[in-house]
């Protein structure tokens, strides 16, 4: 080969090299609208107001966390824009706030928006607009189902599994049980007590005596606890939102109703429900958890524990740490700022949602020994196990196994 004919030959081969470190390069940084060099745009819809305000909590604990995340450098290199709005808890209002921030901040995902009605409102939306809906707060089963919905996740063990570990322990303690239960008239509400009915089988009929809705909009439940009273039930299934949980429980205790009661897990913070009710009205109540309670003493030295409690401090020092929404807040956060840390510097939103659907064995803060979070593009539940909690004095007591929370399981 002559001198000239090796200079091209290798000229050709820089300008290849050049050309394929150019194209790496271009390749590890891909944006969709929402993310930039220095930014990463992120939606919220919370119920600051209306019914149930009292989850407003979670978003604000949320955005607290995001602000450390930033103090601290951010998301490979990026701040987080949080922006969070208000629903009321009206789904109407949930399809304004998404598409106000979909089509006008240009978010790159909306994360967290709390209700079931509300999520399902816009699940259609956002999935067709093919933006992530991700680790949304609300454990209706049907947020598991990336056939249809690929877009959208949730994050919390679904409803119907939870109603399915309550049915269990019912028959177990109570095989002849009369059962009310109060519920949400809304598809949160209706899921619970479809996977109550599952569990129970073909006892469902004849030990559940009453099965009472309430509407949102209702000032009060107290009429609905009369009524359950009088039909002589012994064990009481509360399907029901801070607001009205604590409401069921003073009434039950006003009344002299001292049923097995069984509350549903997103109801049963200390600080928003069990407090304003009066613990010596709730003695004995049934429940389940998947994270830490920030008032159990077993968990003061865990070092999630003196994370949480060095957060509070120094980002969220109005946050009321009985209130395991706020606590809920805190370790959903911890998950999207995985995810966001899996994407690197393709922050398109396809490889989000590939992303949430690559987390194995992931451990947030604050989740109980042995509960880890694993999804795939076939599973978009991250947790799937719970335990069995009862109140005692002031605090929450664990009890029995970890349960898997997957339906038909």
């Amino acid at each position: 080969m002559s001198f000239v004919a090796r200079r091209i030959a290798a000229l050709s081969t820089a300008i290849t090299i050049l050309a394929v470190c150019a194209g790496s390069a271009f390749a590890q940084k891909k944006y969709d609208t929402g993310a930039t060099d220095t930014e990463i745009k992120i939606g919220n819809i919370m119920p600051y107001s209306g019914p149930a305000s009292a989850y407003g909590t979670s978003g604000r604990a949320q955005a607290a966390y995001f602000r450390k995340i930033n103090a601290e450098g951010g998301i490979n290199g990026r701040k987080i824009n949080f922006i969070s709005y208000d629903d009321g808890y009206s789904p109407p209002k949930t399809v304004e706030q998404a598409r106000k921030l979909v089509e006008g901040d240009e978010v790159l995902l909306i994360f967290a928006a709390l209700g079931t009605a509300s999520n399902g409102a816009i699940q259609k939306y956002m999935n067709v607009k093919k933006v992530p809906q991700l680790f949304i707060q609300t454990g209706a089963t049907k947020w598991n189902d990336p056939q249809n919905f690929p877009w959208t996740m949730g994050w919390q063990p679904s409803y119907q599994s939870e109603g399915r570990i309550y049915a269990k322990h019912i028959l177990k303690e109570k095989p002849g049980g009369r059962i009310a239960v109060l519920y949400q008239n809304d598809d949160y509400g209706k899921d619970y007590l479809k996977g109550l009915k599952d569990g129970l089988g073909d006892k469902a009929a004849s030990m559940i005596v009453i099965e009472d809705a309430y509407e949102v909009a209702e000032p009060t439940i107290d009429t609905h606890i009369v009524k359950m009273k009088s039909m002589n039930a012994d064990v009481f299934v509360d399907i029901a939102t801070p607001k009205f949980a604590a409401q069921a429980i003073k009434k039950a205790a006003e009344i002299g109703w001292k049923p097995l009661h069984i509350l549903n897990s997103v109801a049963s913070s200390l600080g928003a429900v069990i407090q304003p009710a009066g613990f010596e009205n709730a003695q004995g109540i049934i429940s389940v958890a998947y994270m830490m309670d920030a008032l159990d003493p077993q968990w003061k030295d865990d070092p999630g524990m003196k994370a949480f409690d060095e957060f509070l401090s120094k980002y969220f020092p109005e946050g009321n740490r009985a209130d395991s929404l706020v606590m809920t807040g805190y370790n959903a956060a911890q998950t999207l700022v995985q995810v966001l840390k899996q994407c690197g510097d393709d922050l398109t939103r396809a490889n989000v949602m590939k992303q949430a659907a690559s987390l194995k064995a992931f451990r947030t803060s604050n989740l109980l020994p042995g509960i880890t979070m694993n999804t795939s593009p076939i599973d978009f539940a991250p947790i799937k196990q719970m335990q069995l909690r009862r109140l005692k004095g002031e605090k929450w007591e664990l009890f029995g196994p970890m349960l898997s929370a997957e339906v038909g399981g």
